[in-house]
């Protein structure tokens, strides 16, 4: 059964089974996330995720990153999960399913919190937690179901919570009956004009996890087998699939299998991954229009055809709400409006999804140009690559056109060190002093010598 596998997996993974390269990636992928959470820190959702945490005072509990208040776990779950998630900007994972498997990191820190974890303790967890994820992602879709990605979290998280609180394999084997069986998620929340809910429906799944792991933890059982049973999830929510090896484990010629979160991406751009090269391709194009016509041929195109692919069309290029996004979840997942204010500014930014910039009538008249196709040449190329080739015509009738494969931060084209590192700097910058940031930066790329992850939230209290 795929639970008494996944049980053993929790189980049986140590520390030592990570390859250097892996543990690294961990870390990259931790200050990561810190950022995208400190950028989203005012953000409507996270105050209200925060707001609600705070009425609950737990002093052995989790911290609320940027506070000093500790809650339910699996409130600091929420909270902390909505911040990482609201900008569109944490690593993403794109097969079967897509993913954002760093939206499991806030429930390994909370759990691991409470137990006083070590800082390898948290890697391998956080480790796990991608493999997870990612490989059900492989596994089956959901999407054509009308399920959510996020079915998949609770599943991940909770096993990255019961490796991190060191759950015994029966115990773990009841996490995933529970996990599994109570939090299956509607694709509405990405159809149309998208809500707050975006930036939570992950960090709700990944609260379900916890609990769950928190209910094994102290005795509770819930229904199996819950993925081949007869009303399980196989038959009612994936369709049944076989589970890749797992990362670490030997095959047959004794070759381990690589771990997943080195196939995973980081973003350069605030913006839905499909519209990564969208907006590399825009910023090239204008560059181009720039060079041979001048900047005021920007406001003066007379069509703009992105082509993409299918999947990347049904995101982010279908509903007619992309035309005329009014909130910034729609815009971040809009093709016209990514590619528009690329054009127009030669940057994609956290401001250019503000109030104003969504309202602005010279960028709506720009999307009025903007059509999205699919290419016959780019059928079958995702996620092996995920290409947009834009072409503009001037007012002239003059054509340009501008063509990117795989994005900046994708594993063949990874961001460094020192880039992530000014990725944090720059989204951090305005709650964390000068002097906190080094320190925090400093924690993290020696998070395997902490003691108690505990010690990390001292560091992420704003001052201001």
């Amino acid at each position: 059964m795929l639970a008494d596998h996944l049980a053993q997996y929790t189980r049986a993974l140590c520390y030592d089974d990570l390859p250097a390269p892996v543990v690294h990636e961990v870390k990259r992928r931790l200050l990561d996330s810190l950022g995208c959470a400190f950028g989203a820190w005012n953000a409507p959702p996270c105050s209200i995720a925060r707001k609600l945490a705070q009425s609950a005072n737990i002093p052995t509990g989790a911290t609320l990153w940027g506070t000093a208040h500790k809650t339910l776990p699996e409130l600091a779950t929420f909270a902390n999960g909505a911040m990482v998630r609201y900008l569109d900007f944490n690593d993403t994972y794109l097969a079967k399913e897509p993913a954002h498997p760093s939206d499991n990191i806030p429930a390994v820190i909370a759990a691991g919190e409470t137990v006083h974890a070590s800082g390898t303790r948290v890697i391998q967890s956080i480790a796990l937690a991608y493999e997870i994820q990612c490989r059900l992602c492989d596994a089956a879709a959901l999407r054509p179901k009308g399920w959510d990605h996020v079915t998949y979290g609770p599943i991940s998280s909770a096993l990255g919570a019961a490796k991190v609180m060191k759950l015994t394999e029966a115990q773990v084997r009841q996490a995933i009956n529970l996990a599994a069986v109570a939090n299956i998620a509607l694709r509405q929340t990405r159809v149309g004009d998208l809500s707050m809910w975006k930036a939570c429906a992950f960090s709700n799944a990944a609260r379900n996890g916890l609990f769950a792991a928190q209910l094994a933890r102290l005795g509770m059982t819930g229904p199996s087998p819950i993925f081949e049973g007869e009303k399980g999830f196989m038959k009612v929510v994936s369709g049944s699939f076989e589970l890749p090896r797992l990362g670490g484990r030997p095959a047959l010629d004794g070759a381990s299998t690589p771990f997943k979160i080195l196939d995973t991406y980081i973003k350069h751009f605030p913006v839905e991954y499909h519209a990564q090269t969208a907006v590399e391709a825009a910023l090239a194009l204008r560059a181009k229009l720039i060079e041979q016509e001048g900047p005021e041929t920007i406001h003066t195109l007379s069509d703009v055809e992105i082509g993409s692919y299918a999947v990347a069309i049904e995101i982010i290029g279908r509903d007619p709400e992309k035309w005329r996004p009014a909130t910034r979840e729609t815009a971040d997942h809009s093709f016209p409006y990514c590619v528009a204010a690329a054009l127009m500014d030669g940057r994609l930014a956290l401001p250019s999804f503000n109030d104003k910039r969504l309202a602005d009538p010279a960028l709506r008249k720009l999307m009025r140009h903007i059509r999205v196709i699919p290419l016959p040449d780019f059928d079958g190329v995702y996620p092996g690559t995920m290409p947009t080739r834009i072409t503009a015509t001037t007012a002239k009738g003059v054509t340009y056109s501008a063509h990117v494969d795989l994005p900046l931060g994708h594993p063949a084209r990874p961001l460094s060190d020192r880039q992530i590192e000014e990725k944090f700097r720059r989204l951090a910058s305005r709650r964390l002093g000068g002097t906190r940031l080094n320190r925090l930066i400093e924690f993290v790329w020696n998070l395997e010598q902490v003691k108690d992850i505990g010690t990390l939230m001292p560091l992420l209290k704003v001052t201001a």
